[in-house]
């Protein structure tokens, strides 16, 4: 069998070549990695990203896409809280992938004959069994591609199509991440201004009074920035402003 890993690194040429065929949002990122929890008989799918990198002690496990719906929020969290530190600090060590089995009997993870090819975490902690691929691509690009299910069974051809399959899906999240970031390098002083004061809760109005301007402008401010920053609303300008680091 190949090494399972030998699929999670790519070299300069062909992360370029990958992002020629860009996505336009994370939604298209949907079909795709549904395609991939059929291939193992997979429920649920979620993408986590570390961040903080380089910071030592702020570092954090954050998921960015799933799955799980709205009613289920919290088992990502719970997800973070168990295993969390341990994908941080595996993902510096080994790009290989990691499985665990859920809290009940029923909920395992068969691994055959690739049981030297992952690496096995403490089960019976969290209500699902799984895998996560990790994907390594520079400080801001860190993460995991976690494929979950009561059951899953797995064979080393799937591990390896799937682990090459999680690091397309990275790079394609984070050309979206580069675009959205050089969408916020051409906001004015004016649109960062407004922003930041809608981000304080301020309306309107007393954006205009603050800096002498008429609401119309404001306004008019505001829904630039929100277009540059590809958000559907002030609301979401507002808090892609603040990952970024332009506003506080």
């Amino acid at each position: 069998m190949g090494h399972p890993s030998g699929r999670a690194a790519f070299n300069a040429d062909e992360m370029r070549m990958m992002r020629l065929h860009r996505i336009s949002s994370r939604s298209d990122l949907f079909p795709r990695l549904v395609a991939m929890q059929k291939l193992v008989d997979a429920q649920h799918f979620a993408i986590y990203r570390v961040t903080g990198s380089g910071l030592p002690g702020r570092q954090r496990l954050v998921c960015e896409f799933d799955n799980w719906g709205t009613s289920n929020a919290s088992i990502n969290k719970a997800f973070a809280d168990a295993y969390g530190e341990t994908l941080i600090e595996h993902i510096d060590k080994s790009m290989l992938p990691l499985v665990w089995n859920g809290s009940s009997e029923d909920h395992s993870v068969e691994t055959f004959d690739i049981s030297p090819f992952v690496v096995r975490l403490k089960g019976n902690v969290v209500p699902f069994s799984g895998i996560a691929f990790p994907v390594r691509l520079g400080a801001v690009g860190n993460g995991y591609v976690l494929l979950m299910a009561d059951q899953l069974d797995l064979t080393s051809d799937t591990v390896v199509e799937l682990h090459g399959r999680s690091c397309h899906v990275m790079v394609d999240l984070l050309s979206l991440d580069e675009r959205r970031v050089a969408a916020a390098e051409s906001l004015s002083d004016r649109e960062i201004a407004c922003l930041q004061l809608a981000g304080d809760g301020r309306i309107s109005e007393e954006i205009a009074d603050k800096l002498g301007l008429s609401v119309h402008t404001v306004n008019a401010y505001l829904g630039s920035a929100t277009i540059k920053l590809d958000s559907v609303n002030r609301i979401q300008a507002i808090a892609k402003a603040i990952r970024l680091g332009y506003i506080s």
